[in-house]
């Protein structure tokens, strides 16, 4: 059988987000950082993503990462997030996935108890601790890009929907943040498809509505998720609360959302809701949780600023190779309505 391309790929979920990372079949990408490789990607090789994204072969609830070298002294490895439609400077569960996936397949060298690594995303270098016992990753506790927020409870204008009010914050995404019960949602599984179908609306309207860029990148500068959240509630002494992040083209992130999760630390600190060191456990559709901490208070540019560090877990779930026949009609794969929002 002669094939024009074989991308070897381990399949993994954190908290129930599928996340895979690519570890053979393409050598390198141009460019000197993570994230000029992420817009070359983007401007002239966007032929991968759709290869391994688009039908036949991936589906609309899959995100893959491509790991290269890296040119950063500290790095152990970079890694590029491909989304379904975007390409995003980070993501919590395709960190945690990659990560795990690195170690476990002995890419990286796992050390017991503990081993420290660091991964060059695009958004900039990301600090990890890996709690491993057997071989196995049973944790990962990660420090995530400083978040901020930019809009506090402005008022914007969604079709079908009238006046609602949001915020925007910035956690390794850009992401507007609803209160759920204001458009009547509860954030359960049976509302995923309204949700995502009015997350996507809302995301529209605050793009066009709420000007956001990044004070230090000015290529980050679109709101490009939204971010449902539950009300905050106590259980066992710890801040809680369920949230979905609607991943575009419009469906519902499986996990509690990592970036969502760090982008709702800083707005519940600037509401003087969550304090430094405390922690918050984000709860995801279907019950799973990443546990975030602010663990330093700084600032971006102008902007007041939170570290936050996320911990989750992940799991291998496939070994597998993609490969293009030369004669196939759909070298880039395809995508409908009805699985696609937006074909």
């Amino acid at each position: 059988m002669k094939l024009s391309r074989m991308i070897n790929v381990v399949g993994a979920h954190a908290e129930g987000e599928p996340n895979e990372v690519i570890t053979g079949g393409v050598l390198n990408v141009p460019g000197s950082t993570m994230f000029e490789k992420a817009r070359w990607l983007e401007s002239e090789g966007d032929d991968l993503r759709a290869f391994l994204l688009h039908e036949p072969r991936g589906k609309v609830s899959q995100c893959t990462n491509l790991v290269l070298p890296s040119n950063h002294p500290e790095a152990q490895a970079g890694y590029i997030i491909s989304e379904p439609a975007s390409y995003p400077p980070m993501s919590g569960t395709n960190t945690i996935c990659t990560a795990t996936v690195l170690l476990e397949t002995g890419m990286i060298p796992m050390v017991e108890p503990v081993t420290n690594v660091v991964l060059e995303a695009p958004g900039g270098l990301i600090r990890m601790r890996a709690t491993c016992e057997n071989g196995k990753v049973t944790s990962i506790s990660f420090k995530n890009l400083p978040a901020f927020v930019l809009h506090r409870d402005e008022v914007i204008e969604v079709e079908n929907h009238g006046s609602l009010r949001v915020d925007v914050a910035y956690g390794g995404m850009l992401y507007v943040i609803v209160d759920a019960a204001d458009c009547g949602f509860a954030i359960e599984p049976d509302e995923a498809a309204e949700l995502s179908s009015v997350g996507e609306k809302v995301k529209a309207a605050a793009a066009e509505q709420l000007p956001s860029v990044h004070p230090e990148n000015p290529e980050i500068h679109t709101v490009n998720q939204t971010l449902w959240a539950g009300p905050l509630r106590e259980e066992n002494g710890v801040k809680t609360s369920r949230n979905g992040v609607i991943v575009s083209p419009g469906r519902l992130d499986r996990s509690p959302c990592g970036t969502g999760t760090t982008a709702r630390l800083a707005l519940l600190h600037a509401r003087g809701d969550i304090q430094k060191d405390e922690d918050f456990v984000h709860e995801s559709i279907i019950g799973t949780k990443f546990t975030g901490r602010i663990f330093e208070i700084g600032r971006t540019g102008e902007i007041p600023d939170v570290s936050v560090e996320i911990t989750g877990r992940a799991w291998i779930t496939a070994f597998h190779q993609y490969v293009l026949d030369p004669s196939d009609p759909f070298p880039t794969g395809y995508t409908l309505s009805d699985t696609w929002p937006v074909a």
